[in-house]
């Protein structure tokens, strides 16, 4: 007997920072009454210490982290027709401990180029803009392709309005192409 409705779906919500991920989601879940889950909050407090003081985290800080956000998204779809989780989830090997036993699993990869981001990181009010910050996002960046079938992707080179539209739209698709 299956613990999960197959009909129940949970997107995650990937890119790197500035690329609107949390905005998108808060609208979207909004507008489908969907449950909606910032996966920083998941975090180990060792991993919240570390990043306060300035260190940043590595892929061993990050697996207990990934493997909680897994747990959230096997515990979403149980009960929510339509479940969005917020996370970077920038290597591929991120995006594989997240899909570990959770079949109805899907991620929206907020795509937009380094120019349009760091743009909008600096038009940001009262958010100092960190531009090795972004460097690294994007180094870190493994761009899903096409064997990762699982894999939505929604332009951000739009107005919010436009992004949440293109994410709902895949979301009603039901799954990836």
């Amino acid at each position: 007997m299956s613990t999960i409705d197959p009909e129940n779906r949970v997107y995650v919500l990937m890119g790197v920072s500035g690329s609107g991920k949390s905005a998108v989601a808060s609208e979207v879940a909004h507008k489908l009454q969907a449950a909606f889950l910032d996966g920083d909050f998941l975090h180990p407090r060792r991993n919240i210490l570390k990043m306060a003081s300035g260190e940043p985290l590595n892929d061993d800080d990050r697996t207990p982290w990934l493997q909680a956000l897994n747990d959230a998204a096997f515990a979403m779809q149980r009960t929510n027709a339509v479940s969005l989780i917020v996370c970077s989830a920038l290597k591929k090997r991120y995006r594989d401990i997240l899909r570990e036993g959770n079949p109805n699993l899907a991620f929206i990869y907020l795509k937009g180029d380094y120019q349009l981001i760091e743009s909008r990181l600096k038009a940001r009010k009262g958010h100092f803009f960190k531009p090795q910050m972004l460097v690294t996002q994007f180094e870190a960046l493994e761009e899903p392709h096409a064997e990762e079938r699982d894999v939505l992707v929604v332009d951000i080179d739009q107005p919010l309005d436009g992004v949440v539209a293109s994410t709902i739209a895949q979301i009603n698709k039901g799954s990836a192409k």
